[in-house]
């Protein structure tokens, strides 16, 4: 019904200049159409049969958590929705978050917090699940930062062996394998955060009896360090100390170290040699006599042995002190998988493509629910980022063939084109007849172009009479459908008439499915 015709029946007349809704995707999220949505559900079912070969289970959870659930771990939370799209419902409303503040999850970490405490008694130890889908963050939009965006996760729960953080590791590298990113256009890198937390007991920031203490100034210390690529030594030495001026003249306040401090932490930043020995020797160096840095070292180093026991070596995984995880639930081993080619950014400049996962030990989590310690290991994908490689590479599904288009030649006989169409998809084969108004030709030829459509299927009066069908390879010229007629059409090269009852067979032949 017309709004016309909804006031008119409500008695209510239409307010005069009423403005029209406008049609655009909110601020920060976008759409996505037939060739992405593709490219997606493969990759994820590519990662996916990787996961599910690890003996990891599917997981899905509500788009819905309760603020409460989500936790202290948002970035810059002063209020009760700071950084996630949240409200607060009515009194009365639910048996338990009546009144209570609920929000869009802001990753699928929390939520499984949730759910291996409230199923904690159903669920196997460990539990190991995998679990993919939208995320939202109420963040100010950028140049390829959106407010809802995809991720694909694994972890393991109730796991305290580090061989648990080796093997999501060595999953993470078969992972984006079999997502199409060869060997040699990545590398997983692994730190950990005992190490990280030894330097800056080393350093004096860090008091392992109160351990709130100097948190702000350690919370400058990890960001500055998470800045290295893109600030390097000086930048970050500065971040360090009393702070830093930008190009554009804002100034970020520093940790506020001296320079003897700053140092010991730098030392850390650029520990890495050429050898995982080498390295593991290096860190020993610098977290001295912290018990819990000594820890770290010796996690990483049995990390490494595991891997190599495995055959992953440093051309897959490295150990890099220079990787610091944002997020404050992590509690142990760290890592980031980073693509080492080389692509264009906006202004024609060659820059390597960075970070598409990451992931860590979070062992209190859980613990927020239940009171008591569990466990917990796992790895995020950012599914948009690793589209965007993959596009990148050219092995994205962007340009893929759309269905085999079975145009309509004469409206009176479209039971004949769908018992053509079902012949076709009853092969496996994607098909769909015209459904559009039939009446001019080279609209059919148009829509077959616009959908990408690899052949066409013709049959008019002569070619029925005939028992025949004609086929049109449609890759081989996507502009033949601008301005052609029929007869032009049937001229061109690249198109063969056969029986009607080899339609399927010669269809498969076209499409390289067939001898």
């Amino acid at each position: 019904m017309s709004e016309e015709n909804l006031a008119a029946h409500s008695g209510q007349k239409k307010p005069k200049g009423e403005r029209r809704p406008r049609a655009e995707t909110p601020r920060g999220c976008r759409d996505y159409f037939g060739a992405e949505v593709t490219a997606r559900r493969d990759m994820l079912a590519a990662i996916t049969s990787v996961y599910h070969r690890y003996g990891f289970d599917p997981l899905e959870t509500s788009a819905v958590e309760t603020v409460e659930a989500l936790g202290k771990f948002l970035p810059d939370v002063d209020r009760p929705n700071e950084g996630v799209f949240g409200w607060q419902e009515n009194e009365g409303e639910g048996d338990q978050t009546g009144g209570g503040w609920l929000a869009l999850r802001y990753d699928l970490t929390a939520p499984l917090a949730r759910v291996a405490a409230q199923y904690r008694n159903d669920l196997p130890t460990p539990y190991r699940r995998y679990a993919f889908g939208p995320v939202w963050r109420n963040e100010k939009p950028g140049p390829g930062r959106f407010r809802q965006f995809y991720q694909c996760d694994a972890d393991t729960v109730g796991a305290a062996s580090v061989a648990a953080d080796a093997e999501i590791c060595a999953m993470l590298a078969e992972a984006l394998e079999a997502a199409g990113i060869e060997r040699g256009d990545y590398v997983i890198k692994v730190n950990n955060r005992k190490v990280l937390n030894g330097v800056m007991e080393v350093a004096g920031v860090l008091d392992p009896s109160d351990p709130d203490k100097f948190a702000h100034e350690r919370g400058i210390v990890l960001r500055a360090i998470d800045k290295m690529d893109r600030l390097g030594a000086d930048g970050v030495r500065a971040l360090l100390g009393g702070g830093r001026k930008d190009e554009s003249g804002d100034f970020t306040k520093g940790a506020g170290l001296s320079d003897a401090q700053a140092e010991v932490v730098m030392g850390f930043t650029t520990a890495r040699r050429e050898t995982g020995a080498a390295t593991l020797a290096r860190l020993r160096e610098l977290v001295g006599p912290s018990a819990m840095g000594s820890e770290g070292v010796e996690e990483l180093a049995e990390i490494a042995a595991l891997l190599a026991a495995q055959g992953y070596g440093p051309d897959r995984i490295i150990l890099d002190p220079g990787v610091v995880r944002g997020l404050g639930y992590y509690t142990g081993p760290v890592y980031e998988a980073e693509l080492t080619f080389e692509i264009l950014d906006e202004k024609g400049r060659k820059r390597q493509f960075g970070s598409v996962a990451g992931g860590g030990r979070y062992d209190d989590l859980v613990k927020r629910f239940t009171g008591q310690a569990v466990p917990a290991t796992g790895v995020s994908i950012g599914v948009d980022r690793l589209l965007a490689a993959l596009a990148a590479k050219g092995r994205g599904a962007v340009g893929a063939a759309g269905p085999v288009v079975v145009t309509v030649m004469d409206r009176d006989r479209m039971a004949d084109y769908m018992a053509m169409v079902g012949d076709l998809r009853a092969a496996g084969i994607r098909a769909e007849v015209y459904l559009g108004n039939p009446k001019q030709f080279g609209n059919q030829l148009k829509y077959a172009d616009k959908r990408a459509s690899p052949i066409a299927v013709i049959q008019g009066g002569d070619e029925a009479a005939k028992g025949t069908v004609v086929l049109k390879d449609l890759i081989l010229g996507s502009q033949i459908a601008q301005n052609a007629t029929l007869e032009e059409w049937k001229d061109r090269p690249a198109q063969v008439e056969v029986p009607r009852s080899d339609l399927v067979s010669a269809v498969q032949k076209m499409l390289g499915g067939g001898n």
